[in-house]
């Protein structure tokens, strides 16, 4: 019998085109097994060819979804002056009951998706129900898939967004406003877009040295941050005044501290699967601010990987190879 592997280019994953909410649910379901401790997943081991550069091995394991697999995953910001996108990669689904490789697809679209899926999977548990306004520091693919995965579960009506280009901003809000049905604002600096937001996400450069633009006193009463770019953008000062500070995986956090990242940060209170199988409360009371620092687990990908693929056979997309 001929094995044969799919093979799914950035365009053929696109055209897939699996919704952000069903993105959202699998990431869920993934981090209620995570809390019950049913997945298989370790610390991603990586290296750094470049100054804050990375190339990492994600593997995972998700029983419930019977999905299993890897990312092989890069992030280099001199790219970005290149014309080259910052994070590259590619992920191998494999058949769990034969461990037969089933597709090989690209990771970048799924990356994107994922990570904004894990930022509405915290916001569901640490934000407040009724948040209505957003800042975005940082208009590239991250702040694009995070405001989208956030505008499918909160009611949002106002995002100002910040970015160090002025027309990167500019272009972000004209289109994120036509996308989404919203009024975003292009704001000319960082605090303009922290201050008084019910919901903030940083999603710049990931550095080991934290340029620390936003200072104790941004963030206001009752706001909820998703790090999407570690804690590139905080002072440890900011940091500490938060009520709540989460993650999606501590092993992987502290794995993280001994490469130089989140040095001197406040004590985890809980994990994202923590909160999700209630094991920990998520917020309590209007007046916290909480926060999350996902770190991008293999798991994000596993389990959005299989909707990608089964979408893709149904449609007829990407190209068979003989294994």
């Amino acid at each position: 019998m001929e094995r044969k592997i799919l093979y799914l280019s950035r365009a053929d994953v696109e055209a897939a085109a699996v919704p952000m909410d069903r993105i959202i649910a699998a990431v869920e379901t993934m981090f209620r097994e995570k809390g019950e401790g049913r997945v298989e997943m370790p610390p991603k081991p990586g290296i750094h060819p470049r100054p804050d550069s990375f190339i990492h091995a994600m593997p995972a394991y998700i029983p419930a979804l019977h999905s299993a697999g890897m990312k092989w995953v890069s992030g280099f910001p001199e790219n970005i002056g290149k014309g080259l996108p910052y994070i590259s990669g590619v992920i191998v689904l494999n058949d769990s009951e034969t461990g037969i490789p089933m597709a090989i697809m690209d990771a970048t679209w799924i990356t994107a998706k994922r990570t904004g899926a894990a930022t509405a999977v915290a916001a569901r548990y640490l934000a407040r129900a009724d948040s209505g306004s957003a800042g975005i520091l940082g208009c590239g693919v991250q702040g694009r898939s995070n405001l989208e995965a956030l505008k499918t579960r909160f009611p949002l009506r106002r995002v100002k967004a910040y970015d160090t280009d002025f027309q990167t901003r500019s272009r972000y809000a004209r289109e994120m406003s036509l996308r989404l049905d919203l009024d975003v604002i292009p704001v000319d600096t960082p605090k303009d877009a922290v201050a008084g937001a019910d919901i903030v996400i940083t999603a710049g450069p990931l550095l080991k040295t934290p340029h620390a633009t936003i200072p104790p006193g941004w963030l206001a009463e009752g706001a909820f941050a998703s790090l999407v770019d570690y804690d590139s953008y905080w002072s440890r000062a900011a940091l500490k005044e938060v009520d709540k500070f989460c993650t999606d995986d501590v092993p992987q956090l502290e794995y993280s501290k001994t490469l130089g990242y989140f040095q001197d940060i406040p004590p985890v209170y809980a994990e994202l699967g923590e909160l999700v199988t209630g094991r920990k409360p998520g917020r309590e009371n209007p007046s916290e601010r909480t926060l999350t620092c996902n770190l991008g687990l293999a798991l994000d990908d596993i389990a959005a990987a299989p909707l990608v693929y089964r979408a893709a056979v149904e449609k007829g997309l990407g190209t068979w190879l003989p294994l």
